[in-house]
């Protein structure tokens, strides 16, 4: 398991697994002056009250939570965002309201999921030609429907 330094401003608890096979915990709105309200198509940035430390090699990406998607239309207009090894500010969420109706956001309210990953860091060969592949440069729609 891999230990994260992290800062926690808010009053809210550290973010959680929800299941044990989750890949993603759960980030809280830290809204100590109250509610906020996304009008539709209106989009806010809106704190965490945390800050971590990733180690060199990670990210973490800020991703909407399927719930809020699916019953309200709130999504990420970043998503995912990225947070690099090298960020130690707060860790604010992008949040977007792409329904009709109004949605209040409350202080402590699950608002997006946190998913850390290793990842590789690359340099760039520059060649004439890419090797063959049965797909090649097929791009959208060109596997199926």
């Amino acid at each position: 398991m891999l230990t994260i330094p992290v800062i926690n401003h808010s009053r809210h608890p550290l973010p959680e697994y929800q299941t044990a096979h989750a890949a993603g915990l759960d980030l809280r709105a830290d809204l100590p002056s109250g509610a906020i309200t996304l009008g539709p198509l209106e989009r806010q940035l809106v704190p965490t009250g945390l800050s971590l430390a990733l180690p060199v090699g990670y990210e973490a990406q800020v991703r909407p939570r399927s719930g809020l998607a699916y019953k309200h239309g709130i999504g990420i207009v970043n998503s995912p965002g990225t947070i690099d090894a090298d960020y130690r500010g707060e860790i604010k969420v992008l949040l977007v309201n792409l329904s009709n109706e109004p949605f209040v956001v409350q202080d402590g309210e699950r608002i997006a999921q946190l998913v850390v990953a290793r990842h590789e860091t690359i340099a760039w060969q520059l060649v004439e030609q890419l090797s063959e592949t049965e797909r090649g440069a097929g791009g959208y729609g060109s596997t199926g429907k």
